[in-house]
């Protein structure tokens, strides 16, 4: 009350006023409560503003008072409790008003998911408030009066329109926890040197095109979200935050990674879907504790000898690069639970072996360090790769891999000398990747008795042939990166199916289809449009173990997805929609499963 009352100060007859009469919006059992608890949560009320009485809480005489003037030990309303925590969240406010001052003791504020444009200067006068949350507004700035929050501990200000920061953000000493994910930032003020307590930083899905070297004085730094921005370097002096735990440094520009000779501590790096090239032994012999390291979807050739040292590594993720041989070593290193590696073009590594798993691989690995002991100066077997075939067809893949490639020639068709030098070769592997092609190509129905995996990646294909659809041995099919929006019914007879990859196409909806192809245990769809699901059809596809559905258009997630119990890898982050939220994803596919199960109607 105390509190209370020196907000009022300026009016001595403040504590005597009768309260106006509350709108319907805000129930009086609710406010009654709220005086004894100091707690009002009025989120999801559909409110265009709040109502003057809930300023005035701590202020007014409540209308009870003068209806009752026998007072029971549960009536006594002056011996009610500041309001120390205040939710306005999922409403329609469009300001909020100055007389937020009114309630001096609020520790907690939540007005996340709105309408909000500004936030009222009269905020910085809240001396007591720890936690702010605006996200989910419309924000264009913040007022200065904000750095006066001297005792803020967790500010949330993600998905808003902010395109700049005010210069004092360094006053906020006690800060710990800064989310400024999904804004319009373009640089980031050099006094953030001065958050020394910050433990969870987010800049992710920003126009940034640095990082100050100044943010390595952020000593309690323990998590560091840059995904996709325009990041082409980071600063070398990031490699000296001692308490590092977790960078994230996805969808930006790096051709590079820092050396980290002080991060002992970082337990995961991803930096997949940038443009790096080198990965040296000195990016890595310091990463002492590091268990996930992700650098799928770069350009990276080699993997060094020291990637053993990492002796507490459990995933490694190197899809999707150009790496054509691995250090044999990485078969020793004995944590290592997950490892991927499709879409690299190895020479020595046969592909149904990287299809058996990642035990299968290490074991393999491991029997090749015996190999070459005894044997050191052999070379790897197929040595026609290593270099570029003059011809126009490689002869010696086709007899030896089973291979026919033609990818990366930029070719709007396929020249049919391609498919005419198979003869009565079998061909397994097909991969017409990274080209220019409009359609499948029709010849691919001929290898239908043989052909198992099929790579059409990156080209500008819109639809799906029907030869395609007669490939009956089919296992794999990887179309990413065209610009399909559908599939054809006649799909359904792929009924060896295992493994197809859509992402980066422009599905609006999951393609019917696949429900019914029960074959499948991996579905990758992330990078698409696709706005549901439906969770009875995909229970009925009982061996499927990946579901990715990334950064589409997901408003709801259907809560009968939870059923889905043969899914191991479930990832949904990326989408609009509101439940679960971020901490229930982050926690893994079966946390996320046993949480939409919970919340199944009875």
């Amino acid at each position: 009350m105390a509190a209370a009352r020196r907000a009022a100060a300026g009016d001595p007859r403040a504590g005597f006023r009768r309260a106006a009469e509350p709108g319907p919006a805000v129930p009086q059992g609710l406010i009654r409560a709220a005086r004894k608890s100091g707690q009002l949560n009025l989120s999801g009320r559909s409110l265009g503003e709040v109502p003057q009485h809930v300023w005035r809480i701590n202020l007014d005489t409540p209308e009870e008072a003068h209806q009752n003037l026998s007072f029971g030990a549960a009536d006594r309303w002056w011996e009610q409790t500041d309001l120390t925590k205040l939710i306005l969240a999922s409403n329609k406010l469009q300001c909020l008003s100055e007389d937020v001052k009114l309630l001096p003791a609020l520790t907690v504020l939540d007005v996340h998911d709105n309408q909000l444009t500004s936030l009222p200067s009269a905020l910085g006068q809240l001396e007591n408030l720890q936690k702010l949350d605006v996200s989910h507004n419309k924000l264009k700035s913040i007022p200065e009066e904000l750095m006066q929050l001297s005792h803020l501990k967790s500010l949330l200000l993600h998905h808003n329109e902010l395109s700049c920061l005010p210069d004092g953000f360094g006053q906020l000493v006690n800060l710990e926890e800064l989310d400024l994910s999904n804004n319009h930032l373009t640089d980031i003020p050099t006094s953030f040197a001065l958050l020394i307590n910050l433990v969870r930083l987010n800049l992710a899905c920003n126009q940034l095109k640095n990082l100050p070297a100044d943010i390595s004085a952020m000593k309690s730094l323990r998590q560091l979200d840059c995904t996709k921005n325009y990041l082409e370097t980071v600063p070398s002096k990031l490699a000296t935050m001692s308490s590092l735990e977790q960078l994230y440094l996805r969808k930006n520009k790096l051709r590079s990674l820092p050396e980290f000779p002080s991060c002992k501590l970082l337990k995961e790096l991803h930096a997949g879907e940038n443009q790096i090239e080198i990965l040296n032994a000195e990016n890595l012999k310091h990463l002492n504790s590091l268990s996930v390291l992700e650098l799928r979807d770069n350009k990276i050739r080699s993997v060094p000898d020291e990637i053993a040292l990492l002796q507490k590594l459990e995933r490694l993720d190197l899809a999707n690069n150009d790496i054509s041989r691995l250090p044999y070593t990485l078969g020793n290193l004995p944590q290592l639970k997950f490892l991927a590696l499709e879409g690299n073009p190895l020479r020595t590594i046969r592909r149904d072996l990287l299809q058996k798993g990642t035990q299968e691989l290490l074991k393999y690995l491991r029997s090749k360090i015996q190999d070459d002991v005894t044997n050191p100066n052999e070379e790897p077997p197929v040595t026609a790769m290593t270099l570029p075939s003059e011809s126009r067809v490689n002869m010696h893949a086709i007899t030896s891999l089973k291979l026919l490639e033609y990818s990366e020639k930029q070719a709007a068709v396929i020249p049919d000398e391609v498919f005419s030098a198979v003869g009565s070769n079998p061909v397994a592997t097909l991969n017409f990747s990274k080209n220019q092609l409009n359609e499948v190509p029709p010849r691919i129905v001929e290898l239908k008795d043989s052909v198992c995996d099929v790579n059409l990646g990156f080209n500008k294909i819109s639809s799906i042939s029907l030869e395609l659809c007669m490939l009956h041995k089919l296992t794999h099919l990887d179309i990413r990166n065209n610009f399909l929006t559908s599939l054809p019914e006649e799909m359904e007879a792929l009924t060896r199916l295992q493994v197809i990859n859509l992402s980066f196409n422009r599905f609006k909806v999951f393609p019917s289809v696949l429900y019914r192809i029960l074959a499948l245990e991996t579905v990758l769809l992330s990078n698409n449009q696709v706005g549901s699901i439906d969770p009875l059809q995909l229970k009925k596809m009982d061996r499927l173990g990946t579901l990715d559905l990334q950064n589409n258009d997901l408003l709801q997630v259907p809560p009968e997805l939870g059923n889905c119990e043969t899914l191991r890898t479930l990832l949904l982050e990326g989408n609009p929609f509101r439940t679960p939220r971020a901490a229930v994803l982050a926690k893994g596919t079966a946390a996320v499963l046993e949480y939409l199960r919970s919340r199944i109607p009875a």
